[in-house]
C-alpha cells in the first residue's frame, strides 16, 4: 500500500472503533436463539448472573441481569443444556462479545431428565432415599402443616377432604410452587415447621407438601436439591403430594410417604371419622358379646365343678377324726414327757452335792491366790525397771537442759516478738526485752546502738535494763 493510500484511511480512537463494532454486532444480531451447555456460573453481589454457553467447538459469554432474572423462569445450573433467547452485544472493556439473556428454556426434556437422573443417583448414594430413615405417619395427627400456594385449588381440595374424613387443625405455610423463588421458599417452609416450639403456634404432627399438576419445568422446584435435603432432614413425618399420579419428583423419594395427588395426601393423613366411630361401636359390641359369653362359660364351668366336688362333711370327716385321735394321745404324751425330764433333772442333781462343790471352790481359790502372788511380783519387777529407766532419762535431761546453764548465772534474752536474741547486733534501741533467769523472768529495755555490746545494770526498782 502506498503512503498516499494509507493517509486516506479514516483514523479511529479505540473507543470509537469499539463503539462501531458494538453497533454493527447489535444491528446484525438484534435477537437470537442460542443452544448450548451451561458452565462457569457466577452470581455476583449485585445480583447479576454470569455464565458460559458452550458446545464442542466454541464458548459464548452470557449474562442474566438482575432485573431480568424474574422473567427467566429457569434457574441456570452447570451441565444443563438450554436454549437462550437474547441479544448479542460487546463489552469494550475486554474486547469480547456476549449474549444478554432475556429468556431461557431447556433444550429438551431428555437433557433435563438426564440432569435429574444424575441428581437422583447422587442423593441416593448419600442415603437420603433410604427406607430405613423413613418415619411412620401418625394415626390421627392433631395439627397438620401444609406447604403449598395459598391461592391455588390444592389447599381447598386438602381442606375439603380433611373436613369430610376427620376435621383437624391445619397450619398453612404459603409458598410459591413454581418460579425462581419457589425452591427456597419450600425448603424454608419445611425447616420452619420443624423449628416451631409450640409457644406461639403449635408444632405440626404431620407435614404435607402439595402442588397441582404441571409440566416438567413447572415442577422443577420440587426437584431442587435444597428442597430434597429439607424433606429428608425433617423430623416431622412428611407426605409428598406433587402433581398428578403419573408425575414424579425428587421430593417423592425423600418424603416419608408419596401421595399420587393432594387429595390422596389428605386421605393418607387422617382416617375416616365415621368409619372410626362405626369400627369403635362394632368393637364395643364385640367386647360386650365376648364378655357375656365368657361369663356364661365360666358360670357353666363353675356349675360343672360344683357337681363333681364332694360334700363338705365328707371332705372334713377324716381330718376331724385324726384331730380327735391326736387330742386323746396328747395328755398321755405330756405326762411321759414330764416324767422323762424329771428323771434327767434328778440325775443332774445327784452330781451337785455340797461337799463336791466346796472342794471345787477351795481348789479354785488356791489357784486364784497363786495367780495374785505372781501378778504382784511381776508388777514390782516391772515398776522397778521403769523407775530406773526414768531416773536415768531424768539425769540425762538435766545434764543437757539449758536450765542448768541458767543456774550457773546465765540468762536468756527474748525480744518483743518472742524470739531469742543471741547477738548484741540483733538488738534495736529501745526494744522491750525479757530476761529469763533460773528463778524467773524480768523485763528490760535495750538502749544505745545495736551494733555495740551493751552491759546490763539493775535499776533501783530491781527491773533489768540494758545500757
Amino acid at each position: 500500500m502506498s503512503e498516499t493510500a494509507a493517509t486516506n484511511l479514516p483514523e479511529f480512537t479505540v473507543s470509537e472503533l469499539s463503539g462501531a463494532i458494538r453497533r454493527t454486532v447489535e444491528e446484525g444480531f438484534p435477537l437470537v436463539r442460542v443452544r448450548g451447555e451451561i458452565s462457569s456460573i457466577k452470581t455476583v453481589a449485585s445480583g447479576h448472573t454470569y455464565f458460559d454457553l458452550k458446545d464442542d467447538k466454541a464458548v459464548l459469554n452470557a449474562i442474566v441481569w438482575k432485573q431480568q432474572s424474574r422473567a427467566v423462569r429457569l434457574k441456570p445450573e452447570a451441565g444443563m443444556e438450554v436454549v437462550c433467547t437474547g441479544r448479542v452485544t460487546t463489552y469494550p472493556g475486554s474486547s469480547r462479545y456476549q449474549l444478554i439473556v432475556e429468556q431461557m428454556e431447556l433444550a429438551g426434556q431428555g437433557a433435563l431428565m438426564a440432569l435429574l437422573e444424575e441428581r437422583r443417583k447422587r442423593l441416593l448414594a448419600e442415603g437420603l432415599f433410604d427406607a430405613a430413615r423413613k418415619k411412620k405417619l401418625p394415626f390421627l395427627p392433631d395439627v397438620i402443616g401444609v406447604v403449598t400456594s395459598p391461592t391455588g385449588a390444592v389447599i381447598r381440595d386438602i381442606m375439603h377432604r380433611l373436613n369430610d374424613r376427620f376435621p383437624r387443625r391445619v397450619l398453612l405455610w404459603p409458598v410459591a410452587v413454581q418460579g425462581e423463588k419457589a425452591a427456597a421458599e419450600i425448603a424454608a417452609a419445611i425447616a420452619g415447621f420443624n423449628v416451631l416450639d409450640g409457644k406461639r403456634l403449635p408444632r405440626p404432627d404431620l407435614i404435607i407438601v402439595a402442588r397441582g399438576g404441571g409440566s416438567l419445568e413447572d415442577l422443577m422446584a420440587f426437584n431442587d436439591e435444597a428442597v430434597v435435603r429439607a424433606a429428608a432432614a425433617s423430623a416431622i413425618p412428611l407426605i409428598s403430594a406433587v402433581g398428578h399420579e403419573t408425575d414424579t419428583t425428587l421430593i417423592d423419594f425423600a418424603a416419608d410417604v408419596r401421595a399420587p395427588t393432594p387429595t390422596a395426601a389428605a386421605e393418607l393423613a387422617v382416617p375416616v371419622r365415621s368409619e372410626l366411630i362405626a369400627a369403635t361401636l362394632e368393637l364395643q359390641r364385640r367386647a360386650l358379646r365376648a364378655f357375656s359369653k365368657g361369663m356364661q362359660d365360666r358360670r357353666r364351668h363353675l356349675t360343672q365343678l360344683v357337681r363333681v366336688l364332694p360334700r363338705p362333711e365328707s371332705l372334713f370327716a377324716q381330718p376331724r377324726q385324726r384331730f380327735d385321735a391326736a387330742a386323746e394321745k396328747l395328755a398321755g404324751a405330756l405326762r411321759r414327757n414330764l416324767a422323762a425330764h424329771r428323771a434327767e433333772l434328778l440325775e443332774a442333781a445327784a452330781g451337785l452335792r455340797p461337799r463336791m462343790i466346796e472342794s471345787r471352790f477351795h481348789l479354785l481359790r488356791e489357784r486364784l491366790g497363786a495367780l495374785q502372788d505372781r501378778a504382784a511380783r511381776a508388777y514390782g519387777a516391772r515398776h522397778a525397771a521403769a523407775a530406773g529407766a526414768l531416773a536415768a532419762l531424768t539425769r540425762l535431761l538435766d545434764s543437757i537442759s539449758y536450765k542448768a546453764v541458767l543456774a550457773r548465772g546465765f540468762a536468756l534474752v527474748r525480744g518483743e516478738d518472742g524470739h531469742l536474741r543471741r547477738r548484741a547486733a540483733a538488738l534495736a534501741s529501745g526494744e522491750a526485752l525479757t530476761l529469763i533467769f533460773a528463778d524467773g523472768e524480768a523485763p528490760a529495755t535495750a538502749s544505745g546502738k545495736a551494733d555495740k555490746p551493751v552491759k546490763a545494770k539493775k535499776s533501783p526498782a530491781d527491773q533489768g535494763s540494758l545500757f
